[in-house]
Parts: structure tokens; C-alpha cells; sequence
């Protein structure tokens, strides 16, 4: 990537909300990853994608008009819903311009950050702008660490959207489930005594 070049250089950064669409595929943030990076790649297009708690968090920089198209291509992509945008504005320089994107699972990645446990459970809708660019500068600081040791471009994500949403609601919920479980084991159970009581 290029940071030579800072004419027409724009910062794109949005939130959205997973799909049950999202949800059903088991690859959906591998898939987002592999083609999003390459796809980027070409368009000279950097950035960072976080995922957590059924929510995404994205960054992207480049020419205006290639994140325009790419956020007229988001607003189809039925994996994600309630897409908002939090900045479109011009840029002095990248901050991510080692990266077509670094894909981030906030669950495995980073709750160990003081200043990201801060802002858990991550429900960015729920921000004000002072805490979304707090959480922005914590991923920069992300990159200049990463950077430092060598790394760039990132491989696929490797995790499951599914498995993450289930994983949560289930720890949540243990107790909902349960009784619903033994109700519904009741029930069945039930029925034929019933069909038995009306034979007598």
C-alpha cells in the first residue's frame, strides 16, 4: 500500500449489526475476510474489520470514490443489516497502510485491553462519538504495535460467527434454556397420558 500519495485520501468508518443470514454461515467472517482483502488490494484500500457480540466495526482509507462504491457494495450484502455511518472524511495520511484489511474477533483478541474492557460489552450503536474514536485510536495503536514486529496483511479469521453468537447467547441464557428444556420434556411426557386417559 501507498502512503506516498495523500490527494483524495478519505477514511471511511462504520458500524453494523450481523444477519441471521450472517449468523447461518459458519465461514461468513472468513469469507468477509478473503474476498474483502483482496478486493481491497486491488483498489488500494486499507483498513480493519472487528467483529464482537453481533456487532461490526470497520475502518477503511483510500480514493473517495472506491469507498463509496464499497460502501454502495455493504448496503447489499445481506450478512450485515442497520449499516450506519460514523465518518467519511478526508485523511493527511493512512493509518493502516500495511493492511487490506486485519480482520479482529474482539472476543478472542482483545479483551485484555484496559481501554477496549472499558467499552465491553461491545454495543457500538450505544456509543457517543468521543467513545468511538477512543475505541478508533486504540486500533491504531494496535497497528503501530503489530507493524513494529513485521506483520501485515493478516490471514482469514478463521472463526465462526455462529459459534461465537451461540456460545454467547448460551452463557447468557443457561437458565431460560433449561426450563425450557425440561417443559418441553414434560410436555412430551404428557401427551401420551393423555391419549391413554381418554381410552379409559
Amino acid at each position: 500500500m501507498t502512503n506516498s500519495d495523500t490527494k483524495d485520501l478519505y477514511q471511511l468508518v462504520y458500524i453494523s449489526r450481523i444477519t441471521t443470514a450472517g449468523l447461518v454461515g459458519s465461514s461468513t467472517l472468513n469469507d468477509i475476510a478473503k474476498l474483502a482483502t483482496q478486493n481491497n488490494y486491488n483498489n488500494d484500500i486499507t483498513g480493519i474489520l472487528c467483529y464482537g457480540n453481533g456487532y461490526f466495526f470497520q475502518c477503511v482509507e483510500g480514493r473517495e470514490q472506491d469507498l463509496t462504491n464499497l460502501k454502495n457494495r455493504l448496503l447489499l450484502d445481506d450478512r450485515h443489516k442497520d449499516l450506519k455511518i460514523l465518518d467519511f472524511s478526508e485523511l493527511d495520511e493512512r493509518h493502516f497502510s500495511g493492511w487490506s484489511l486485519r480482520s479482529i474477533v474482539l472476543e478472542r483478541c482483545m479483551v485484555k485491553d484496559m481501554r477496549i474492557k472499558a467499552l465491553m460489552p461491545f454495543k457500538p450503536y450505544n456509543w457517543n462519538c468521543d467513545e468511538y474514536l477512543q475505541f478508533l485510536e486504540v486500533l491504531h495503536h494496535l497497528y503501530d504495535d503489530i507493524d513494529q514486529k513485521g506483520e501485515s496483511d493478516t490471514q482469514p479469521i478463521k472463526y465462526s460467527a455462529l459459534g461465537v453468537t451461540l456460545s454467547k447467547v448460551v452463557g447468557e441464557h443457561q437458565a431460560f434454556f433449561l426450563i425450557q428444556s425440561v417443559l418441553a420434556l414434560l410436555i412430551i411426557m404428557t401427551i401420551p397420558w393423555l391419549l391413554m386417559a381418554d381410552k379409559i
